[in-house]
């Protein structure tokens, strides 16, 4: 073996070492960039759901559209709500539904058209249920709660 061929196989040798250094330190820098690009995801825990309601001869069936419910939801027309309502009945800012002490809340937030509770007006924050049926507008939403 002539000193050219080795040094040839310690060029390559370093190169191929020098490659797996680069992909260790790639692969450790990606799984650190996935960890903390999940941490917002875990912190917005979802509580459960409102299930869009259709009004069907007297009774409401779902739409199977459902959006998550977090700690602080807010419903309304603008973009900038939690659950954004496209009704013409609906104001800006809405409605907001939050997590109190251990209890859901519903709280209107001085809509035009008011908020309702199993078909009674929203005039104070009021406490909810799993069940109960919030109607924003012309919309309906049941509220299923995570056990």
């Amino acid at each position: 073996m002539t000193i050219e061929l080795l040094l040839l196989l310690l060029r390559l040798a370093s190169g191929a070492l020098l490659g797996c250094v680069l992909a260790i330190i790639f692969w450790v820098l990606w799984r650190d960039y996935q960890s903390v690009a999940a941490a917002p995801q875990r912190r917005r825990r979802v509580y459960g759901a409102l299930v869009a309601l259709r009004d069907l001869d007297g009774q409401y069936l779902a739409t199977g559209e459902r959006h998550p419910l977090l700690a602080l939801t807010s419903l309304g027309r603008a973009p900038t709500n939690t659950i954004r309502i496209e009704d013409a009945f609906a104001s800006g800012e809405h409605a907001l539904v939050v997590m109190r002490d251990g209890q859901w809340w519903l709280e209107d937030r001085n809509s035009r058209n008011g908020t309702t509770l199993n078909d009674l007006p929203v005039t104070e924050p009021v406490i909810l249920t799993q069940g109960d049926i919030i109607g924003i507008g012309q919309l309906k939403f049941r509220i299923e709660l995570e056990p």
